[in-house]
Order: structure tokens, then sequence, then C-alpha cells
């Protein structure tokens, strides 16, 4: 099991009158994580999202922070797939800083096509789940 790594460097204004990183960043950097990941390994799902037929909508996400961290801290996100089932996918991320593990969290995906009434659930779609299949962890 392989991990997708995405660094992102903190800026000013990710941080809070405090100077630490307020807490909801990191759930906003997850979903960068996941469009790079997209954007490297499976443009073909990032072009059917940017048409508007096909939407990954997330379900649910969730954190959890053991340090902080400040302005130009540098982080490295490491996404892996926690899980797979036909329309759907939940994924790990680890955020560390100078390979300290600073916080946790997970994200819940479905992938779902709209019609005319709305949408509907569909299946993963076939590139993403070859782009994904090196990081899924083995249970």
């Amino acid at each position: 099991m392989r991990e997708y790594h995405w660094r992102h460097v903190v800026t000013f204004d990710e941080t809070n009158l405090v100077g630490n990183v307020y807490f909801a960043q990191f759930l906003h950097w997850q979903g960068h994580c996941r469009e790079m990941f997209l954007a490297r390994h499976a443009p073909g799902v990032l072009k059917e999202l940017s048409g508007g037929g096909l939407v990954l909508a997330t379900t649910s996400c969730s954190m959890e922070y053991f340090g902080e961290c400040f302005a130009f801290d540098e982080v490295d996100i490491a996404m892996t797939l926690r899980e797979r089932w036909r329309s759907g996918l939940r994924m790990a991320f680890d955020f560390r800083r100078d390979d300290r593990l600073v916080a946790r969290g997970e994200q819940g995906v479905a992938c779902l096509r709209r019609t005319g009434s709305g949408v509907e659930p569909v299946d993963v779609p076939d590139e993403l789940v070859t782009a994904l299949a090196p990081y899924e962890l083995v249970r």
C-alpha cells in the first residue's frame, strides 16, 4: 500500500488570532488533496466533474487533532483509500509536520450522476478505481 502525498505550506490567512491554523483548514486541505489526486491520476474523472454530469459528493468527514501548525509550516498530507463500495469511497488522511502526526481525518464520498430530476447513485468510475487501487489499505 502506498500513500498519495500532497504538500501544503501554511499561509497567514489560514491561521486564527492566536496564530495557529484554524481547525476547519484541515478539512479544506482534505479537499485540496483529493482534487490534486484527481488532476494527477484521474484527469478523465475531473473532466466529467467539470462537465456537470458526474458528482463526487462528500457525505461525511471527520478530524482528530494532535498538534498545532503555524504560518509557513510545511504540512505533508498523506491520503489512502480506506474502503470502496459500488457507488462510494472512504479515504483516510494523515497530516504531518516535521514527520510528526498533527491530525488525522476521514472523508466519505458518494458517486452520483445528475439527471433531469436530481441525482442518482452510479458506480465509482473505472478510471478512479484503477487510480486508487495502489493506495487502498490492505485488510
